[in-house]
């Protein structure tokens, strides 16, 4: 039995058979170091990337510690976003499996207060939320926190740029002095410290090596002026060509900018960014995890929450001013063993940052000129196309009922159907963009489930 089993720890053997079904192999390093201090029931600081496995750390602690048959709200996980906290429910809801009847519940901003507040009415064993509607509920006196035996602050860091730290230290006073206290973030800076300090009861400080191997993340800057950005870019894109691509931007209006500019140059490209509508965001995200969409414009605030398990390369339009976000952001790439390309723009000027996160990484990194490429290039589409559906997990429409859609007439086979994400009131499904036309015709004739279905392309 190696150290980092999860048979290692004291979990009770369904729990151990369910893990295996999720096909946790064996704790990652942020597990095996914060795992059995959070069961032992420790405050516990960890620093670690996107990617780390660090949900399934803290999600597999809490709910170890919850009792089933109490009614009542027992854990908090706070969340900088709603994409992450999604992200964290699924996670939970898997992990919860072999618990009966765990409910688990998700209070975002961006949602209607109703349903919520119905859903309230029997308290939830976990709650996962963003900061502004969790400390809402709680003044409106709908979330009582007062038997919460676990508090977890998940990505603190982007909390603390996105200015929710008053919020937070609000909704602190709606939760017991007497807790466990779990703090996960990428970086450390000052202000994380002190926030640790004031909010945990001698915490374990467990970190995970940050940095990263030229032989798994392929590193290169290109040195460009400032008005030569745009085309830098398309230059980079059209030579590696990488199926999925996160082009970072230090500001909102960047992105849009940028969407426009890759387009003029026969990039399918799509902005994610703060100021969009969360419907918008949503469709964005649904589109670039399921490949119809190969090039993501986002940033570093937007970012937070995508999850893809592929991603080919990332792009630093522009080099963050804290090397620590440089190595979260190229650390979204270069995953489960395969190859990752991290290409980085940089000017003159900008020579410090390019230091900085030299000294941080402690190696030089490799700079090339930027290549040539034919006038007549072949523009960059999408394999795939995402149709929206109009009924969702409302309507109790099901992935399977959708693919059951698509397939039963012999036209259009499981390869030709790509993700399918179900949300309240929509459904998406991508499939082939050769196929695209067909699928609308069976989606609009044929309906789902014996029931008429509008179908549109995203």
């Amino acid at each position: 039995m190696t150290s980092n089993a999860f048979s290692s720890l004291p979990l009770p053997a369904e729990v151990l058979a369910n893990l295996a079904a999720l096909d946790y192999q064996a704790m990652t390093p942020v597990q095996a170091g914060s795992l059995p201090l959070i069961l032992a029931g420790r405050d516990v600081k960890a620093q670690a990337k996107t990617g780390s496995g660090k949900t399934a750390a803290f999600g597999i602690g809490l709910l170890q510690h919850l009792d089933p048959l109490a009614y009542r709200t027992q854990s908090l996980v706070v969340c900088p976003t709603r994409e992450l906290a999604d992200q964290v429910s699924k996670a939970l809801r898997l992990l919860a499996r072999p618990l009966p009847n765990v409910k688990i519940l998700t209070l975002c901003g961006g949602k209607p207060m109703g349903p919520q507040l119905s859903s309230l009415e029997r308290p939830p064993h976990v709650v996962v939320g963003t900061p502004g509607r969790l400390l809402k509920h709680c003044e409106k006196g709908s979330l009582k926190l007062g038997d919460v035996k676990t508090l977890v602050l998940d990505e603190a860091d982007r909390m603390l740029d996105m200015g929710f730290l008053d919020d937070i230290a609000t909704l602190l006073t709606f939760l017991p002095a007497q807790r466990q206290t779990l703090l996960f973030s990428a970086t450390y800076p000052q202000e994380i410290l002190a926030i640790s300090e004031s909010v945990q009861n001698d915490p374990v400080e467990v970190r995970v090596e940050s940095t990263h191997d030229d032989s798994v993340i392929r590193q290169t800057l290109y040195e460009t002026a400032d008005g030569n950005r745009p085309a830098a870019l398309a230059t980079l894109l059209h030579r590696f060509r990488p199926d999925s691509s996160v082009v970072f931007c230090n500001r909102r209006q960047q992105c849009e900018e940028l969407t426009g500019e890759l387009k003029r140059h026969g990039i399918s490209a799509m902005a994610l960014h703060g100021d969009m509508e969360q419907k918008d965001r949503d469709r964005v995200l649904v589109m670039f995890a399921n490949r119809s969409m190969p090039v993501l414009i986002a940033t570093d605030v937007a970012a937070r929450g995508l999850d893809i398990k592929d991603l080919a390369a990332v792009v630093n339009y522009e080099l963050p001013h804290d090397p620590q976000v440089y190595i979260h952001r190229i650390g979204r790439t270069g995953r489960a063993g395969s190859e990752g390309l991290a290409l980085s723009l940089f000017s003159a000027g900008e020579m410090h940052r390019v230091q900085a996160i030299e000294a941080q990484l402690g190696q030089a990194l490799p700079t090339a000129a930027l290549p040539e490429i034919a006038a007549d290039a072949l523009p960059i589409k999408p394999v795939m196309t995402t149709l929206c559906l109009n009924a969702g997990r409302k309507a109790k429409l099901r992935p399977g009922d959708i693919l059951g859609a698509l397939t039963a007439s012999g036209e259009l086979n499981r390869e030709h159907i790509g993700k399918i994400d179900i949300f309240d009131r929509e459904a998406y499904v991508a499939v082939t963009r050769e196929q695209c036309g067909i699928a609308l015709a069976l989606l609009r004739d044929d309906g789902v489930k014996g029931r008429k279905i509008l179908a549109r392309k995203a």
